[in-house]
Parts: C-alpha cells; structure tokens; sequence
C-alpha cells in the first residue's frame, strides 16, 4: 500500500495539487477575495436562471411547434389518402403540402420503401380558389438518409433536412396504398426567438455582473475600513524601534474599532490588551536595562580611582631606591600591567554605558584625512611587524563629530586587525567619498586568514569573542567592536563586515559635513615611514605614535581584539 500523498506535496506525473492550484487565489486581499465571490456567485445564479429559462422557452415553443406539426400531418394524410389511388404524383404531392389550413414553409415528402419521392416545401400559400394548387410548393435538395430512417408512428423529431433547408421539427404517417408521407415545419422561428432570449439573457447577466461588482466593491470597502484602520495601527507599532531605548508604545486601536459585537471589534480590542502588555513589559525592560547601565557607569566610574592608585602605589614600590627582590619586582610590575589592562576595561565599560545612555558627543568639525593619518602611524608604531597602508583623497574630508571618539573607532579596528592577524599581513585603509549619499567611506582591509562566517552575525556584540578560551595573547576584553558599532551609530553612520580567506573589508559609512561630498582622486598608497612627520602639523602625531609603541604591551595591550 502506497502512502498518502501530504497535502501541498508535487503531483504524479508532473500535474500540480489542488493546493498549489488554488495557492494564488490565498494571496489576495480578503476585499478582492469578497467581491470575486460575490460576483462569481452571482454569475453562477445568472447561468443557471438564464439555462433554465432558455431551456423552458425552447421546450414550450417546440411543444407549440409539435401540436401544429400533428394537426398538419393529419391533414396531409388525409389529402394524401385521397389522392394517391394508384400512386403518388408531383402535383399530388404538392396538393397535400398546399392543403388548407397548412403553414407555409411546411416540408412534404412521400416515401416509398427506400425511395423519396417529390420532396417539397411550400413556398407561399396560392391564391384564394386558384385553380393551380401546385404552383406554390418547391422542389429542394435534402438529405435523404435521415428521412429514410424515421420510423412512421407520428412521433415530432428534429433534423437538419439540408444545409439550405435547416432544421424542421418531421413526423411520418402510414398511407393506405403501404407508402408513408413525411411532414415537417421549420424551426427558424423557434431558435431565432430562442437566441434573441439567450442574448437578452447574456447582456442583462452582464449588466447586472458589473453593477454588483461595483456595488459590492463599494458596500466591502466600507466594511473594511474599521480593519483597515487596525492594520493601520498594528503597522505603526510594527515600524516602531522596540529593541532598545525608552518605548513610548502609545499608539491604540480607536474606540469606535473595538466594539466586542463585531468580528472586527474583537480584533481591535484584542489587540489593545496586547499593546498594553507589551508596553508593560518594554517600560519593565527598559527599567531594567537603566539600572544595568547606572550600575555599570556607576562601578565603572568607582573603579577608575582605586585601579589609578594600585598602579600608582605600585609603579611607586617598584620605582623605590632601595633594592627588591627579583620576584618581588615580576609581581610589582604584574600587578601594575593587570591594574592598567582593568582600567582600560573599565574605561571601555564606562564609555559604552554612557552611549548607552544617549550622552551627546562633540560636534566639531573632522578631518578624516588627517585622523586616519595619525591612527595609522600609531599602528605602526604598535605593530612594526605588518605592513600598513593608507589610500586618502587629495582634498579635505569632513565630518561633524567627536574627534577623540572616531579616533577610537579607527583604532579598535586597526588593532583589530593587528592582533588577529599573522605577521607581514598587509593592513590597508582606504577613505572614499560617496558624494550622492553624502557620506564618507572607511574601509580597513587586511588579507588575512578571514573571520569565520558563524562568528560574522554576533561580530558586534559585547563581550563576544572569536577565542572562546578568552586568552590575553589571543584576544581582548571583547569590547572593541562593540564600542565600534555604539560610536559610529552615535555619531548618525553605520558599520558592516564582510570576510573571506584573503579579504576582510570593515567598512564605516559617516555622513559628511554639509556641501561637502567633492573629493578630488585618492593619493597613490603609502608606506607609513614615507610620511612627513617633520611638518609642524603632524607633530603631534609622531608623539601620540610614539606613546601607543611604549604602552602598548604584547600580554597587556588595551587595544580590543576582533570577535
């Protein structure tokens, strides 16, 4: 025994499901799906009370037609008794066809075994007393077989006597001599009525189609408004930002939308116990997440004091004249790297609860350029073992915020990929211009090893790692990126990734200072030691590069790592 086939499953043979057939039909809205019912309802009501008025008008018409048939077969047999003493003749023949009381276009035919003889159709009834009773009849062309084949019990049949002649409603007769007369009246009259109903039918039905059509286009559309002012509602919540931030869920279903005696009302209703669930929860939520992140500004905040005095007292010990032990200074200067590996812990902790909180940064003005510059001599400084390039515009890029902060930013990421990356990785940041979005463009790329894909999704997230070990040689505190993405948002950009064996790419999209958006073509890449650092502008740079090569500790380092 063969097992069911599950509903939606292919059909054998390359044929489709009633499922899949009707599956379109599904996707449209519930107004269309209303008012195709309604009309196709009442195109069905239409066909049948048209068919069967059709029907009727046609079988009342051929019972009329058969009931002058009869009266006129009668009376040809009679004639044609009375005349046919030793046989039948064309004028004979004709006389019983023009016999009084016989309409015209009436057929006659006598037959004689397998013999049709004198097959006529009266034409025009003859004058009143004219002597000439066989001038009105015709002699026609039929076809033969299907008169053969009548039986002679006076029962009315239709056939199609000929392509000239149409079809007649005939019935056949004995004659007193063993022939039989065959008569027959048209049915012409009969279908052109018949059609002209069938037509009368078709265009009312038409007519009536497109005003219900209209009609009930109009009753559904007023029927849905109460729901479509509920989705209305369920789409203004949906588009809302709930994942994060003070929710204010005010938005309701109106009153007159939730009256518990509709079906719509209900929905309506529904609907506001669940906002109002919802909004309970997001305001438990959000409160929540607020004592979280004062407790964590607030620990951070006490911490920064004690850390600073465990490395002062430390580096204090450390520095005394008198002479240690030897394993008394490792531990001195263990705890002194440990105290500055907490603060900047604590300093990355702090920072992001203050973002968190939506504290707002500097608006100045940035150069990009030049702020790129200096995060990557730093790296060098802190990273002589890969080689790092830079690729800027000639002109000036601009963008409106907190210089320090987007320094940070740059940093995590070149430390990002410096430590995640074996030596003689060619590190490579690029600034570009998109002047139709107003945006600027920062991309640091590196060719090495790649990011595995399953660690892609949650790159950004907090404390997330790639070395789930959480080894300070091989990793951070995993703050880094996650500090990336919080000062790139604050600052209105965004942050993406992308990463195959060979080419991992970070890109950061900024908006750019107002009527900016022009960029002359970027400058040939760059070695770091080919870059002027002499220039009084640059200065300061060299001493900032400087002191991130002194602190920056392979066991100790505070640069975030990549997650």
């Amino acid at each position: 025994m063969t097992a069911a086939r599950t509903a939606g499953a292919p059909a054998p043979h390359g044929g489709t499901s009633w499922t899949q057939r009707i599956r379109p039909f599904r996707s449209w809205t519930l107004r269309s799906r209303v008012v195709l019912a309604v009309v196709a309802m009442l195109a069905v009501l239409g066909a049948v009370i048209g068919t069967v008025s059709v029907l009727a008008l046609q079988s009342y018409l051929v019972g009329r037609l058969d009931a002058q048939l009869t009266s006129s077969l009668n009376r040809g047999q009679q004639r044609a008794n009375s005349l046919f003493g030793e046989g039948p003749t064309t004028p004979q023949v004709t006389q019983v066809v023009a016999a009084p009381g016989q309409q015209t276009e009436t057929f006659g035919v006598v037959r004689n075994g397998q013999n049709l003889l004198y097959p006529v159709i009266l034409a025009d009834r003859p004058p009143q007393g004219s002597p000439d009773q066989s001038a009105a009849p015709q002699t026609v062309d039929i076809d033969r077989q299907a008169l053969l084949k009548l039986p002679a019990d006076g029962t009315p049949r239709t056939i199609t006597l000929g392509p000239t002649v149409g079809d007649y409603r005939v019935a056949a007769v004995p004659l007193d001599n063993g022939d039989s007369v065959i008569i027959g009246l048209p049915l012409t009259s009969v279908n052109a009525t018949v059609a002209q109903l069938t037509l009368v039918i078709v265009l009312v039905t038409l007519a009536g189609l497109i005003f219900a059509f209209l009609l009930a286009s109009s009753i559904v559309r007023l029927a849905m408004k109460p729901l479509e002012r509920v989705t209305g509602t369920a789409e203004q919540v949906a588009n809302m930002p709930l994942d994060r931030g003070d929710v204010a869920l005010s938005v309701r279903v109106p009153d007159e939308d939730t009256d518990p005696h509709t079906e719509v009302g209900k929905v309506g209703s529904a609907l506001n116990r669940m906002l109002g669930h919802v909004a309970s929860a997001l305001t438990a939520r959000q409160a929540s997440e607020q004592k979280v992140r004062q407790f964590v500004a607030d620990a951070s905040h006490e911490l920064r004091t004690p850390l600073a005095s465990i490395r002062g007292y430390a580096e204090l010990t450390r520095r005394a004249p008198h002479e240690l032990p030897p394993d008394v200074t490792r531990s001195l200067g263990r705890i002194e790297s440990e105290a500055t590996r907490m603060t900047s812990l604590v300093e990355d902790l702090l920072l992001l609860a203050r973002l968190d909180e939506g504290r707002e940064l500097d608006r100045d003005p940035v150069d990009l350029s030049l702020l790129l510059i200096d995060a990557l001599s730093d790296a060098h400084a802190a990273g002589p073992d890969h080689r790092w390039r830079i690729v800027v515009p000639e002109a000036p890029v601009e963008v409106v915020g907190d210089a320090p902060r987007l320094h940070q930013v740059v940093m995590n990421l070149l430390a990002n990929a410096r430590v995640h990356t074996p030596e003689g990785t060619v590190v490579t940041v690029a600034l570009d211009v998109d002047a139709d979005a107003g945006r600027a463009i920062v991309t640091v790329e590196d060719d090495g090893p790649g990011i595995p894909e399953e660690l892609q999704s949650t790159l950004f997230e907090r404390f997330a790692r790639g070395d789930s070990s959480r080894n300070r040689a091989t990793g951070s505190t995993g703050l880094g990126l996650a500090i990336v993405q919080a000062v790139v948002e604050a600052h209105g950009g965004d942050v993406s990734v992308r990463s195959e064996p060979g080419a991992t790419a970070f890109t950061v999209s900024l908006p750019l200072v107002e009527g900016a958006g022009h960029a002359t073509a970027p400058e040939p890449m760059l070695e770091p030691e080919e870059i002027d650092t002499d220039d009084a502008d640059t200065a300061p740079h060299e001493a900032k590069a400087t002191e991130v090569a002194d602190t920056s500790d392979a066991a100790d380092t505070a640069e975030t790592g990549r997650e």
